[in-house]
């Protein structure tokens, strides 16, 4: 693993009171696989409430922002998955090419799902320069292009040096790379980077990829059965608390 001293010593010192916020969330474990290996780990008996027990706290994350630049689907869309990723995990980048796809066409398309990615880099500098990078792609409403190319096959052996982050923002149709180039090492993508990671480190998220669905937690580049059946139980959920307040 590669990184700068600061970038490797802040989750640590993050992590070390992580145990309580999970305890507060009713998270006990969240068993998130590495970027290598053979299969994906799967989670602990531990690592999420059981089916159909979305943590209210969990719920309030999402943001629903309209104009959030890395987020697909309705602001209103009955379920919210929040992805914490990193664009060096190997892992993330299966999700990002075998089951958001299917995920986009089965449920954000019929406005059920929607997607509010958060950057979340554990891999050093080279990781947290490929953050802000799609922060700013983003800001020029080519995040989801962005998103695509950097996990492409093959794309992360290529590394995020500056040079290959602006071929990239031109693979994705940034329009404007001059403005891109300044949006990615300006105060405002640190801010948000800093944002998404701290909301994580928060609830106890340490590897990725790892999702909430609803509320709840799926560690993993899980099968796309798991995220089928996790947004058909936070549907209902959301139809039932609906429901209730009429």
């Amino acid at each position: 693993m590669s990184s700068s001293s600061s970038s490797s010593r802040k989750p640590l010192l993050i992590c070390a009171g992580v145990a309580l916020a999970s305890v507060a969330f009713g998270i006990v474990s969240w068993q998130a696989t590495a970027p290598a290996g053979d299969t994906p780990a799967k989670p602990s008996s531990a690592s999420a409430p059981a089916a159909g027990t979305g943590n209210s706290e969990l719920l309030k994350l999402a943001r629903r922002e309209s104009g959030d630049k890395l987020a697909v689907g309705r602001a209103d869309a009955p379920v919210v998955l929040i992805e914490y990723s990193d664009f060096k995990c190997g892992y993330c980048g299966k999700f990002a090419r075998d089951t958001e796809p299917e995920l986009m066409k089965k449920y954000v398309e019929d406005g059920t799902l929607r997607i509010e990615w958060r950057n979340f880099p554990i891999f050093g500098a080279d990781s947290e320069a490929a953050a802000k990078a799609a922060w700013a792609a983003g800001q020029q409403d080519r995040f989801a292009a962005f998103h695509t190319a950097a996990y492409a096959e093959g794309s992360k052996e290529k590394g995020f040096g500056e040079a290959r982050l602006v071929e990239l923002a031109r693979q994705a149709g940034v329009p404007d790379l001059d403005r891109f180039t300044k949006d990615m090492a300006g105060e405002p993508a640190a801010e948000a980077l800093r944002k998404d990671q701290e909301e994580g480190y928060r609830i106890g998220v340490s590897s990725t990829p790892s999702f909430l669905v609803g509320g709840r937690p799926i560690a993993g580049a899980q099968p796309l059965d798991a995220f089928d059946a996790a947004i058909a139980e936070a549907k209902a959920q959301a139809q039932a608390a609906g429901a209730a307040k009429r």
